[in-house]
């Protein structure tokens, strides 16, 4: 299976930024990049499901190692920042979906944010849809979803956290 986006290793992670055209996944992936965390895929990411159960992404032959950015043209990220800020394959954690942000037409939820699943070669990842706007940090939000991801998987909620707080405070109040 081929999805349109950038596959690249945050924090450990694989991380699929999809979104439209132009929305600005390329430029993220530079940031991040520059950052110190290392690109699978850019472009058209290669997906399938491992015998462990792990959807695995990897980037075709012919685009390995470079990175098309809108301006700038075509990179290798490899010259640019070295080979380890490359890697030829990652199982898939965690999809952002970039949305600019007069897409939304509703709320997000306060304490979960924008989290659906989304099933990539029949598993269901986790995918959060983050807002594109001048002045923010999209980098630093990228890396504080990875964080999440990473807290959830090994069982801790902040959003679920909150809630029990909330409700002991209000329990023992009363």
């Amino acid at each position: 299976m081929t999805l349109h986006g950038v596959l690249i290793e945050i924090f450990g992670l694989g991380v699929l930024l999809a979104g439209r055209s132009g929305v600005g996944k390329s430029e993220l992936a530079l940031e991040m990049l520059a950052r110190g965390h290392r690109l699978i895929a850019d472009d058209a990411a290669e997906f399938e499901l491992a015998s462990d159960g792990r959807v695995v992404g990897r980037c075709p032959p012919l685009l390995y190692g470079f990175l098309e950015v809108r301006g700038l043209g075509v990179l290798h990220v490899g010259r640019m920042f070295g080979e380890p800020a490359l890697r030829s394959s990652k199982a898939l954690d965690l999809i952002l979906r970039l949305h600019a942000a007069t897409d939304y037409t509703d709320p997000p939820d306060r304490l979960h944010g924008r989290r659906i699943e989304t099933l990539v070669c029949g598993k269901a990842i986790p995918e959060i849809s983050l807002p594109v706007r001048a002045g923010h940090s999209l980098a630093t939000l990228v890396e504080a979803a990875c964080r999440d991801q990473t807290l959830k998987r090994d069982g801790y909620d902040a959003a679920e956290d909150f809630i029990e707080r909330q409700k002991g405070s209000i329990e023992s109040a009363s």
